[in-house]
Formats: C-alpha cells, structure tokens, sequence
C-alpha cells in the first residue's frame, strides 16, 4: 500500500515546546483510499467550542482548514469521495473530528471503543465523547481484535481484509476503553500506528526527556493507567528490537511525523525496491 502522512491537526499546548500534531495516515488500496484516523475537520475549524470542548484550550489546537484531511486529499490530486474507511485509533475528538467531512465513508473501531463512545461512563468519559462528534450519524463497523491472528506478539489482533489486506488492527486499551493501534504493510517495511498509546517517544526510546505537562495530560485521561503502562513497555521492546522492516509512530509527536516523512522522501529518492 502506497501510505502518505498528513498532519490534520497542529496543536500548541503550554509546557510542550515542540507542539504536538494529529498524525493521520492516508492509504491508497486497490479498492480506494482509507484513512487511519481523522484529524481535525471543517466543522471544528467552523465551530471548535461544539466540537472539540473545553480542551480546547489546554491543547490549543491551531483549527487550520488547510491542515483538515479532506483539504489535504485534494492537494494529493485525490477525489475524497474516494474515501471508502476510516479506522480509527479510538474516538477523541482530535481524531474523529475530520469524519463529518466523510459522511459516506465507514467508520472502523473496536466493539469496546464504540461502547465508550456511544454509553460513556464517569467523568472523563463524558467530557471527551461529546455527541457533536458523531451527529452526522457515522455508519460504524465494530470489531473485537480478539478472533483475529497474532501479530509480532500481539495477541488481539485482526487483520482487516475488507478494506485492505496488510492492515491490521491491534487492540491497546488505556488511553481509552477501546484504544487501538494500526498496522499497515507499506512493501518496504510495516507502519505501526500506535495512536495515543503514547505520547512522546521519550516514552519508549529511554532517552529523550518527555515533558512533564505531556505526562501529566496522559495521566489525566487515561482509562486506565496500569495499561497505559504495560503499553508503553511493549512498545519500548519493539522500539529496541533490531529490526527495520517496522516504523513506529503515534498520533502526536511532531518528531515520529518528521522522522516518517524523511524516509518516505529517501524511499521516493531511492525508487521502487528490485524484486
């Protein structure tokens, strides 16, 4: 699969000095295109305080319709009716917001997340699923990760082949009730979407300094926390494994995107792999 990496969604918060971003992928499948996760869209960039709420202002989002997934798309030369899925990691609102710009399209998530999304409970739940994100009645297609395939020790994992062979959805509960992460096949090498299963890679790496306020925010909403951090070890174990056929990324930090985007550029320099 032919992967573009979009920032969908530039975001200021105090006490992160590099920003944080909405790092979304675009994929071309034989069938269409799909998104993992949504951004921001035009309806928040038109009316943030319905849409996004009150953290709004911890985050500060930029609310740029040039950043918006479906602007991007026809930049890309793309038709965004040629959007047939988009799964997401889990249905904050700088995730979801970009959906209502894709109303045709179907929305993947885990059976657990939907549950949240739909029937929130306590207080962090109902601050972050708010029922303007999903007032344009989004045609859902729920899935337990658990029936599927391992995927490199993953136990509940299931390779999504209605929409493309070679993505794979990983259940990584913690941030939220039903978080997941995204695999995608892209030839040379797989893209492990991590999502917000952290959210700086001082987290994982074992040597940048992750910013306090970025740890704070993270312990703030979690689901649950012990999860949280189980998912931060794994995912430090891949960090370290000596492998190069996987790039690990997440949803927000600005320099995984940029790391991203260098290798597609050197990828693009290098031409097509020999067979």
């Amino acid at each position: 699969m032919k992967i573009h990496h979009l920032n969908c969604g530039t975001m200021r918060p105090l006490g992160a000095p590099d920003g944080l971003v909405c790092h979304v992928l675009l994929l071309e499948t034989d069938t269409g295109l799909a998104l993992v996760d949504s951004g921001l869209g035009l309806r928040d960039v038109a009316d943030p305080g319905a849409r996004f709420g009150p953290s709004r202002f911890f985050v500060r989002p930029l609310f740029d319709e040039n950043e918006t997934a479906i602007r991007q798309i026809e930049r890309l030369g793309f038709d965004p009716r040629d959007v047939r899925d988009i799964v997401l990691t889990h249905f904050d609102a700088d995730h979801s917001g970009g959906l209502a710009d894709f109303p045709w399209a179907r929305v993947h998530l885990t059976a657990d997340e939907a549950k949240a999304a739909l029937r929130p409970r306590g207080f962090v739940e109902r601050g972050r699923y708010l029922p303007t994100q999903r007032d344009h009645d989004p045609a859902f297609v729920l899935h337990t990760p658990g029936d599927g395939e391992p995927w490199r020790g993953f136990t509940a994992a299931k390779e999504l082949t209605d929409i493309a062979p070679g993505l794979v959805m990983i259940a990584l509960p913690g941030h939220t009730r039903g978080h997941a992460a995204f695999a995608v096949d892209a030839g040379n090498r797989w893209i492990l979407h991590a999502g917000d299963a952290f959210y700086h890679h001082g987290q994982i790496d074992g040597v940048a300094h992750t910013p306090r306020a970025l740890t704070a925010m993270e312990r703030l909403v979690a689901h649950d926390r012990a999860e949280v951090r189980a998912n931060h070890e794994r995912l430090a174990e891949l960090w370290a494994a000596p492998t190069s056929d996987l790039l690990l990324v997440n949803a927000h930090d600005p320099v995984l995107l940029d790391r991203a985007l260098q290798l597609d550029a050197t990828d693009d320099a290098a031409g097509p792999p020999s067979r």
